[in-house]
């Protein structure tokens, strides 16, 4: 981490004042005291914004920007480097050049053979680096390639792509409610929590809370919020979420494969934010498995241009015929760990047995009541966690529902079962 003037200056007085710094053997103590300092310092900003701000006013040459280029790596973690290009390259996503990376690096090439391409896919501003001069430095979501030109195995958007291609007159939106749990650096204590403790009350007023007792980590939320409208991602909001420490945000509608686009771009940014911040972000199902906590999803919300029409009820419960026929196939995509969250507790249906209901948050699908009233509009898949890739999931469900199959009806649960 760097360090600030202030930081180091401060450090070699006390070297310099101290009263063992005469004597040259007395050196190395000193320097082992500065390194423990800096130990006790990790985690906290020591970054000092006059010089930060000193190099941030310094202007770009009107005709370059930067560019950077983000992708998604063997473990579904975002990873991301920096070009300069002519600003005249950035004008659209085809005019973007392709890239490549150390693969055998991010767990996705060997070492013998290492160079992975990067094909820009989706272009955003970058909110990192503003400009004032009418020009945009941005953010490029790119996938991932072999040399030959071959989609890699860790490539989702690749698969998804191919549920989604010749199907655009079905213009299927997706709105993905993406939550998190925020921690201090430690990684163990979520924002708010006692240090090895629980909270003194259970969960329930830290949802959609206010006040410094319920909500933790707002400064973090809307920070991602305002840079996320400001890169360009259609996020439609946020909130405080069940478990404290926890939030969610949500991303929609988008149309098909963008969905995924944006989502990943939008994790990016988050854990970018929360770099600034230096607060740790988990986007585990279940990051506390003790006690009676929620767990974290990123329920799906899905509609075509058939379920928004008027009778498009039936078309919806067509659609949720299909996925209970395929439980056990969207389950092996929905994420890892989300056995640990999909129990039948804590607002979620079981991971073994597939249901659906109206209004019904213990659900493995939800229609909402104002659907149920007009007749049409859209389903929420709950089952997807929250570190779900968001390519496989839209791409799984746009594969499922377009089959051209026949399957049971499904009974739905009633509100004795809610």
């Amino acid at each position: 981490m760097n360090l600030s003037i202030a930081l180091l200056a401060a450090l070699g007085s006390v070297a310099a004042f101290s009263p063992s710094s005469s004597h040259h053997s007395a050196r190395p103590t000193t320097a082992l005291r500065m390194v423990s300092q800096l130990e006790i310092q990790t985690g906290k900003s020591q970054l000092d914004t006059a010089v930060i701000e000193r190099f941030n006013s310094l202007p770009y040459p009107d005709d370059k920007i930067l560019a950077e280029y983000v992708w998604v790596d063997a473990k579904g973690e975002c990873r991301s480097k920096t070009r300069t290009l002519p600003a005249s390259r950035a004008k659209a996503v085809a005019t973007l050049p392709k890239w490549n990376f150390d693969g055998s690096s991010t767990g996705q090439a060997p070492g013998d053979d290492s160079e992975v391409i990067l094909r820009p896919c989706r272009m955003f501003k970058d909110p990192f680096r503003p400009r004032s001069d009418g020009v945009d430095n941005i953010l490029v979501m790119c996938d991932t390639y072999t040399p030959a030109g071959v989609p890699l195995p860790t490539n989702s958007r690749a698969i998804a792509a191919k549920a989604f291609e010749g199907r655009e007159d079905e213009e299927i939106w997706f709105g993905l409610e993406q939550e998190f749990t925020l921690f201090n650096l430690d990684q163990r204590t979520p924002l708010g929590w006692p240090k090895n403790g629980v909270p003194n009350r259970p969960q329930g007023p830290y949802y959609c809370s206010a006040g410094p007792e319920n909500s933790f980590g707002r400064a973090v939320t809307d920070a991602h919020y305002r840079a996320c409208l400001y890169a360009g991602i259609d996020i439609s909001g946020t909130n405080g979420e069940v478990m404290p420490g926890q939030q969610e945000y949500q991303v929609g509608p988008c149309v098909g494969i963008d969905a995924g686009d944006q989502l990943q771009m939008s994790r990016y940014i988050l854990q970018r934010v929360c770099e600034e911040f230096q607060v740790y972000c988990s986007l585990h199902p279940k990051p506390i498995v003790e006690g009676d906590w929620n767990g974290a999803g990123m329920h799906t919300n899905v509609s075509t241009k058939s379920m928004r029409e008027p009778g498009g009820l039936a078309e919806i419960k067509k659609a949720i015929y299909k996925l209970a026929a395929k439980h056990q196939e969207h389950i092996a995509v929905y994420g890892e760990g989300n056995e640990l969250r999909l129990t039948g507790k804590y607002e979620t249906a079981s991971i073994d047995k597939f249901s659906y209901g109206v209004a019904n948050r213990g659900a493995s699908v939800r229609i909402g009541r104002d659907t149920e009233a007009e007749g049409c509009g859209y389903f929420e898949d709950r089952r997807p966690s929250s570190n779900a890739d968001p390519y496989l999931v839209t791409g799984k469900i746009m594969a499922t529902i377009m089959e051209d199959v026949e399957v049971a009806e499904v009974k739905a649960l009633d509100r004795a079962e809610a």
